[in-house]
C-alpha cells in the first residue's frame, strides 16, 4: 500500500484505498497482511463533523491532527490481529506502545508463518533469539517509514530480504566446499580406500594421508616448524561420519550466526576458536594427531551460549513472553538439551583422530569472542534504559572478550613453540580426549588405546634356522628396556612385528606412558 490511509466522511473510520482511483483492485493484500479484514469500532473522537456542511471541521481532541487519528485507526488496525482489546484502545498516548504493539504483530506473523515449534538444543534457543532480533528490526523499520512518511513494508516481504541477496551465509558456504572438496582430496590420496573400522571408526583415510594432508601433529609443528599445521586441520575430517556430523551443525548452526551478524563476525568466531583450540590440543596432547573443523563449531556454538547471555534478560522478558506464558519453560528445558549437545560432542571427542581439548577450548575461545562480537538487542526498544554502570558493564565486557582471546592464544602458542614437542605439562589430561574403545572387549583386543605404547621402538632377533623372530628388546614408553622371548609366537615377517609392538608393550612394560 503506497500512500497513507486517507479519512471517509462518514461516521467510521475505513483504511481508504488510491484516493485518486477509489478503487478496491488497488489494495495490495500482500502488503498489508491480510489486514484489511478487522472490522473498526466506531470512536467518537474521530468522528468527522459535517454540521457545517462543509466537511473541514472536525471534532478531535485538542493539541490532535487528523494526521494522528488515521496513524491511531491504523495502528488499531494492525494491533486487532494481536488483541481484540487493543482495536477499542488509543494508542497515540505512547511512541513506547506502538513499538511494542508492531513487535508483538510482528511475533503473531512468525507464528503463523512458522508456527511454534522450533529445534531441539542450543540452535533451538538461538533461533528464537534470532527471530527476536528480526522482528526488532521490522518494528524499528515500521516505525521509521511511520514517522517518515514512507510506504508500509510487510512483515512477510521484510522477512524475504533477509533470506536474498547478500544476506546469505556467503562464509558458510565457502567452509561447506573447502571441507567437502578436502574430503574428497583425502580419499583419492588414500587411493580411494576405506581404513578398517578397528584404524578409523569414522570410515575414512589413514593417519598418513592425514598427516600429508595437514593433521595436527605436535612434533611437526615444533621441531620441523610446520605452524601451518595449527590451521589447515579445520578444513580435514578423519572420515564420512566426521565430515556428516560436522557439516550438519555447521550448516544449522554457522548460517544462523552469519544471517545474523554478518560475514565478518561469523568468519572471526569460527577461525579463532579453531586456532586457538589446536593449539591447546598440541600443548597437552602431543603424542595424537587430529584433524576437524570441530574447534571452529564449537566456537560457533560458544557465541551463541554468549548472545544468548547478553540478551537473557530481554529473552525471559514478558515483553517478548507475553502472548506465551509457557516459552520460559521452554528455554529452562533448552538448556537440558544444551548439556546433552556438549556430552554427546564430547563422546565424539573420545575416538581417534578427534579431541576434546579442540572442542572445549573451540567452545571457550568462541564464548569470548561472542562477548565482542555479537551485537546485543536494543533493550531500549522496550523501555528498558541502562545507566551509566551498565553501559560501563556493557563496553568492559566487549573488551575484554576479545582481550582474553588473544592473550590466551598468544600464551598457549609461546607454551608450545617452548616446549619440547613430545611431552604434555598433564599427561592425566589425555582421559579427557580418550577412552580405551570398545568397552566389552578384552585388554588386548581392542580397537584403540590411551596410552604410549604406539610410539615404542625395539631390536628384533631372527632364528637362522627357522626364520622365526624369537626374541624382542623393548624400550618401553618411560625409557627402561626389557628382553621377551616371542619365539612361540611364530613371526616371520617384519611389518607383522611391528604391528604387534604396541601388543607386546601392554604385555611386558611395567608403565605404559612416557
Amino acid at each position: 500500500m503506497g500512500k497513507r490511509p486517507q479519512m471517509e466522511e462518514k461516521n467510521t473510520v475505513i483504511p481508504a484505498l488510491d484516493s485518486s482511483t477509489n478503487s478496491s483492485s488497488d489494495f495490495d493484500e500482500e502488503q498489508t497482511d491480510n489486514l484489511q479484514d478487522v472490522n473498526l469500532p466506531k470512536s467518537p473522537s474521530i468522528l468527522v463533523d459535517n454540521a457545517g456542511g462543509d466537511g473541514n471541521r472536525t471534532n478531535l481532541p485538542a493539541g490532535v491532527t487528523l494526521m494522528d487519528q488515521e496513524e491511531d485507526s491504523m495502528m488499531r488496525l494492525l494491533a486487532g490481529q494481536l488483541n481484540r482489546e487493543w482495536r477499542r484502545t488509543s494508542l497515540q498516548s505512547s511512541a513506547l506502545e506502538r513499538r511494542l504493539r508492531d513487535f508483538q504483530f510482528a511475533q503473531n506473523k512468525r507464528r503463523e508463518s512458522y508456527g511454534n515449534e522450533r529445534p531441539w538444543g542450543i540452535l533451538g534457543l538461538y533461533d528464537h533469539l534470532a527471530s527476536i532480533r528480526i522482528d526488532l528490526e521490522w518494528a524499528e523499520d515500521a516505525a521509521w517509514r511511520r514517522e517518515n512518511l514512507e510506504p508500509y513494508l510487510s512483515w512477510v516481504d521484510f522477512e524475504s530480504t533477509r533470506q536474498n541477496g547478500f544476506n546469505r551465509p556467503f562464509f558458510t558456504y565457502m567452509l561447506l566446499f573447502v571441507c567437502t572438496a578436502m574430503l574428497l582430496a583425502s580419499f583419492a590420496v588414500n587411493g580411494w580406500r576405506i581404513e578398517s573400522f578397528k584404524t578409523n571408526p569414522m570410515i575414512g583415510p589413514s593417519a598418513q594421508t592425514l598427516l600429508d594432508l595437514g593433521a595436527k601433529s605436535t612434533p611437526l609443528i615444533v621441531e620441523q616448524n610446520e605452524w601451518y599445521r595449527l590451521f589447515t586441520p579445520m578444513f580435514l575430517h578423519a572420515g564420512l561420519i566426521h565430515y556428516f556430523i560436522n557439516m550438519l551443525a555447521l550448516w544449522f548452526i554457522g548460517s544462523a550466526v552469519e544471517q545474523s551478524h554478518g560475514f565478518l563476525a561469523a568468519a572471526i568466531i569460527f577461525t579463532i576458536p579453531a586456532v586457538g583450540g589446536n593449539i591447546l590440543s598440541a600443548l597437552f596432547l602431543p603424542e595424537y594427531i587430529s584433524v576437524g573443523a570441530s574447534g571452529g563449531i564449537f566456537g560457533l556454538i560458544g557465541a551463541c551460549i554468549a548472545d544468548i547471555v547478553l540478551n537473557w534478560s530481554l529473552l525471559f522478558s514478558k515483553q517478548v513472553n507475553s502472548e506465551d506464558k509457557k516459552k520460559p519453560l521452554r528455554h529452562v528445558m533448552v538448556l537440558v538439551w544444551l548439556i546433552l549437545d556438549i556430552l554427546i560432542n564430547c563422546l565424539l571427542g573420545l575416538t581417534p583422530f578427534v579431541d576434546n581439548f579442540t572442542h572445549l577450548g573451540g567452545g571457550i575461545y568462541g564464548f569470548c569472542c561472542g562477548l565482542s562480537t555479537m551485537e546485543r538487542l536494543p533493550a531500549g526498544f522496550f523501555g528498558q534504559y541502562q545507566d551509566f554502570w551498565g553501559r560501563f558493564k556493557e563496553i568492559f565486557i566487549r573488551f575484554f572478550g576479545i582481550f582474553l582471546s588473544v592473550t590466551a592464544i598468544l600464551v598457549t602458542t609461546i607454551l608450545l613453540s617452548t616446549s619440547d614437542g613430545t611431552e604434555s605439562p598433564c599427561s592425566a589430561c589425555r582421559y579427557l580426549s580418550c577412552a580405551p574403545m570398545p568397552p566389552w572387549k578384552g585388554e588386548f583386543e581392542k580397537w584403540w588405546y590411551c596410552d604410549d605404547c604406539a610410539m615404542i621402538s625395539a631390536l628384533p632377533r631372527r632364528d637362522d634356522e627357522t626364520n622365526i623372530y624369537d626374541q624382542l628388546n623393548l624400550t618401553c614408553p618411560n625409557g627402561q628396556n626389557t628382553v621377551q622371548n616371542i619365539y612361540e609366537d611364530g613371526i616371520t615377517d617384519k611389518n607383522t612385528l611391528r604391528t604387534d609392538l604396541p601388543l607386546y608393550c601392554r604385555k611386558f612394560c611395567d608403565s605404559l606412558y612416557k
